[in-house]
């Protein structure tokens, strides 16, 4: 896991967040690119005119912006991730309530999970959002319980070039995380950082999804475990069935 510099360029993030959701979301307006990023009308419209001038993005007909010509590529179609998120929210907001830890919307790309939304909790010490960034689909706790789901030829392709070693490891715990439910991540991406995770059913119109709720580690406990799994699953259940009834 990368750690955010520690002289970060607060202008440079955000316009590379905000180029990086119009690839995985596609055309937003100017009064939504600045909801999502936190900032002014005036400022997104300086950030989108800048991507623009780049072909990071590009002006619609319709005045949204949409992604450029350097943003255009395969990758998980963007209605459904747009559609997924909003179906999700509500749900990531209630399990923060409920749980008192960040909680993260993520979808499977290729050999990796990526993030799409995060809602965070109210500590002080507490996991940072993390919509945008991309993981190991091996190595988080939401892609091992997606590839827990996989036939065993999607699986080989979702796990990429490891050695013997590695992929006997990660058939180990795929087959624990089939058993409970549940996958964990305990500091395998990060230092200090443990998640939990479990895949949403699949449905139609909807990518392969997970959620996590991550955490200082120092506030992790096994014996709480079954009841972040229990109440994930729920949420997940839940997810399911909102996109299954739109």
């Amino acid at each position: 896991m990368k750690n955010k510099p520690p002289y970060a360029i607060a202008s440079v993030d955000a316009a590379l967040l905000l180029a990086t959701l119009l690839q995985q979301e596609g055309p937003l307006r100017v009064t939504d690119a600045a909801d999502r990023l936190g900032v002014s009308g005036s400022t997104a419209h300086r950030l989108l005119g800048m991507l623009v001038y780049r072909d990071f993005a590009e002006q619609l007909p319709d005045r949204r912006y949409g992604p450029g010509r350097l943003m255009q590529g395969p990758g998980v179609p963007r209605a459904t991730v747009a559609r997924l998120r909003e179906i999700a929210l509500p749900h990531l907001h209630g399990l923060v309530d409920r749980l008192g830890e960040t909680v993260n919307l993520m979808v499977l790309a290729g050999t990796d999970v990526r993030f799409v939304a995060t809602v965070e909790c109210g500590h002080v010490l507490r996991v940072g959002d993390r919509t945008g960034r991309t993981l190991p689909a091996r190595l988080s706790s939401g892609g091992k319980a997606l590839l827990a789901a996989l036939p065993a030829d999607e699986l080989t392709a979702a796990v990429g070039t490891v050695d013997d070693a590695e992929a006997a490891r990660l058939q180990r715990e795929l087959r624990t995380v089939r058993r409970r439910g549940f996958a964990v991540n305990d500091q395998a991406t990060e230092a200090g950082l443990t998640a939990v995770g479990v895949a949403v059913p699949p449905g139609a119109g909807v990518p392969p999804a997970a959620l996590s709720v991550a955490m200082p580690s120092v506030r992790f406990s096994r014996d709480a475990l079954p009841g972040w799994g229990a109440a994930l699953t729920a949420a997940a259940a839940a997810i399911a069935e909102d996109t299954a009834a739109c």
